[in-house]
């Protein structure tokens, strides 16, 4: 079974846009509102993929992912999601052998930035870059599922 460990913070400053080795754009939807899990589409341009995540909150959670052809995906968010679609840039940041994905999001979540990091195990201890502030993986208003029906500019 695919296990997904991982944590979220908010930013505290901007200088980790030094360290971005690249960035992409993402556009992802969601297709279910209840269940134990969430079943997401989401694509980058190239690429597509069908997730499904155990709602479980926390840091780690069952996760599986399917690449998917690039037209059902499309299709799938043009006709199948509920709610509006997650538009985001998500930035590639290394820091001490981890691999940080800032993720600046767009549209009615606009002004929201929050890095993420995939860990190994749920105690696995990491050096904090400078810029990361307050951790809120245990907060699920700053999930992507909860972000479509609460976005970040009706807190």
């Amino acid at each position: 079974m695919a296990r997904e460990i991982e944590r979220k913070f908010l930013l505290a400053d901007w200088s980790w846009r030094d360290e971005v080795e690249r960035s992409e754009r993402l556009v992802q939807g969601y297709l279910n509102e209840e269940g134990g899990a969430s079943v997401r589409v989401r694509h980058n341009g190239r690429q597509a993929f069908l997730n499904i995540k155990s709602r479980t909150l926390g840091i780690s959670r069952d996760e599986f992912e399917y690449e998917i052809p690039m037209a059902d995906a499309e299709r799938m968010l043009d006709h199948l999601t509920c709610g509006p679609v997650i538009d985001k840039t998500r930035h590639f940041v290394r820091r001490d052998g981890l691999l940080w994905e800032i993720d600046e999001f767009h549209g009615a979540n606009d002004g929201l930035v929050v890095a993420e990091v995939e860990l190994e195990h749920e105690d696995q201890v990491f050096e904090r870059p400078e810029w990361l502030g307050e951790e809120v993986s245990h907060d699920p208003r700053y999930y992507n599922v909860s972000l479509v029906k609460k976005p970040y500019s009706q807190w």
